[in-house]
């Protein structure tokens, strides 16, 4: 299933470049720029699909599931280097049963800053934070649920397909310290592993200040005009 689902990811990010690229084929004779003309900067926001697998600690709990929601953030731009916060919040169907005992992840969240370079509409980045999220064990009638603390590390890629929208895909390790479950009369942490892809939206202008007078491709990137000689 993560196997499958990593060529996936892989798959979409490269045909997402292509349209892009092939839009561009047949235009007016032109050079790029120095750097490019898009930016990164400003607020953006979006929604994201994927999937979660992870352990319990002091039980054997494998839980695995779809795990989706949305996110929102801020990119600042210097030069190649971006810089940025996002934060996001995901419901989860994972779970897993053992002797009875069921347990499940319904959802977390995190509030993390993000650390990239950027490649014209190619970001390549990491990122940290803390994060936050629901435990849940059933056993018959009952259940008990505990919110949960810790942090998070991970990394991705985003492309910009447009000047305003932009492809992302992305992994995540959630670690969320542990609770006391009367259930079980243990404590359990959740370590989590999270592979998802997303879309983000992105409102005002996108090129970078100085180059407004510059001619736009269609990936809404500032381009240097190419002077053929002229006839005498």
């Amino acid at each position: 299933m993560i196997r499958a689902f990593l060529r996936t990811a892989t798959l979409v990010v490269a045909l997402a470049t292509v349209p892009a690229m092939a839009a561009d084929v047949g235009r007016d004779p032109y050079v790029a720029a120095p750097y490019g003309g898009f930016t990164w900067t400003g607020f953006y926001v979006g929604a994201n699909l994927g999937y979660l697998w992870g352990t319990v600690t002091n039980a054997g709990f494998n839980h695995s599931g779809v795990a989706g929601g949305g996110q929102a953030g801020y990119n600042w731009q210097v030069r190649s280097f971006v810089f940025g916060a996002e934060t996001d919040l995901q419901l989860t169907g994972a779970q897993d049963t053992v002797g009875g005992f069921k347990f499940s992840n319904p959802w977390f969240g995190t509030l993390r800053a993000r650390a990239g370079y950027a490649m014209n509409n190619i970001l390549l980045y990491a990122t940290a934070g803390i994060a936050y999220g629901g435990g849940q064990i059933d056993f018959g009638a009952v259940s008990e649920s505990h919110s949960d603390f810790g942090w998070t590390v991970g990394g991705g890629m985003e492309v910009a397909l447009t000047p305003h929208w932009s492809a992302k895909a992305e992994y995540l390790y959630v670690d969320l310290t542990g609770q006391n479950y009367a259930l079980t009369g243990l404590t359990h942490a959740i370590h989590s592993n999270v592979l998802r892809l997303g879309g983000n939206y992105r409102a005002g202008r996108r090129i970078r200040a100085g180059r407004e007078n510059q001619p736009i491709n269609r990936r809404g990137c500032a381009v240097a005009a190419l002077e053929l000689p002229r006839s005498s």
